[in-house]
């Protein structure tokens, strides 16, 4: 059985929603005194965590990820929930001193958010020391935000056994160092980060998106509503609109899905155009819900969202085996 190979938190996440724009209460120009409040009228909690989110799109998507992870006392109904999808959690650390991560989220109504993010069981991940056994099950990985030193041990293991990974650092570009985050880049298939997050990056780094890819083939650049930008060494930028859902409820968890989505493509072969607009069209189904993981969606209607958008069919994915 092939798997792809995904490492990234399982959490809870705390979904919070304001009336109004951050902007609006915050003042630049005085940063040093910054408190503020805000009123949120909309409440919700989610399953959640890039790992989990990322691994329960690729099952949507017919996919068979293998998630490295770990969960606290209280995550034993999360466990249950992926296995309940066919996810395997055999590699899902479970921590009975600490909590599951818990992400506290608050989404404007310009999709500006504002998020806190507690560890948990996460603080205390091991990689799992016997992983070299299942080395030829892995096409691709992807390593996502988590603890900083559990996300360079998953960089070495991907390096040391030579199986080609996306790193996606997300928020942890503030957490790791400027040589942890070179030695990621190095070593990978690709980068994959919001226009945010790559503004962050490239700053702490020191490069620009030509120099990047002097380091990694692959730079992919989302930004929400405005699609996304695949930048290949040597080869022209590939400009993707974004996919206009039916309503929008709430953009979180929309870049996992496009992740799962990226992955799912490469896994079964496809051009990364056509990756790209496999993982637009699965993240405009998550924006119309609140919460992070779809219940069900049809794959038909996610390819009939991206030739509708894109004006061409995409090919059959592989199933997973």
């Amino acid at each position: 059985m092939t798997h792809i190979l995904v490492t990234g938190s399982i959490a809870y996440d705390l979904l919070l929603g304001y009336d109004g724009s951050f902007r609006d209460a915050i003042d630049p120009s005085d940063l040093e005194h910054l408190s503020v409040s805000f009123f949120s009228p909309h409440f919700a909690r989610h399953h959640g965590g890039t790992g989990a989110n990322i691994a329960w799109n690729l099952k949507l998507l017919v996919q068979n990820p293998l998630l490295v992870s770990s969960v606290g006392a209280d995550g034993e109904a999360y466990l249950a929930l992926l296995r309940e999808r066919g996810i395997d959690t055999s590699r899902i650390e479970v921590r009975s001193d600490c909590v599951t991560a818990t992400a506290i989220i608050g989404t404007d109504t310009g999709e500006r958010q504002i998020a806190f993010f507690h560890p948990g069981a996460d603080a205390h991940a091991s990689w799992p020391a016997d992983l070299a056994d299942q080395r030829e099950e892995f096409v691709h990985a992807i390593v996502s935000p988590r603890d900083p030193t559990a996300m360079m041990q998953a960089v070495r293991w991907c390096r040391v056994w030579k199986v080609p990974y996306l790193f996606d650092p997300g928020q942890q570009v503030i957490a790791l160092s400027r040589d942890e985050l070179v030695s990621a880049i190095e070593g990978a298939a690709g980068v994959i980060a919001n226009t945010y997050e790559w503004s962050l990056l490239s700053e702490k780094v020191g490069v620009s998106t030509s120099k990047l890819l002097d380091l990694t083939p692959l730079l992919i650049v989302t930004a929400g509503e405005e699609g996304l930008t695949i930048y290949r060494r040597k080869e022209p930028a590939i400009i993707l609109p974004a996919c206009r859902p039916d309503a929008l409820v709430n953009p979180t968890g929309a870049g996992d899905a496009l992740r799962a989505g990226v992955l799912a493509g490469l896994a079964s072969g496809w051009d990364l155009r056509q990756c790209g607009m496999l993982g637009a069209s699965i993240a405009s189904f998550v924006v119309e819900r609140e919460g992070t993981l779809l219940d069900h969606v049809d794959i038909d209607d996610i390819f009939g969202r991206a030739e509708e958008t894109y004006g061409e069919r995409l090919p059959e994915l592989t199933m997973d085996n």
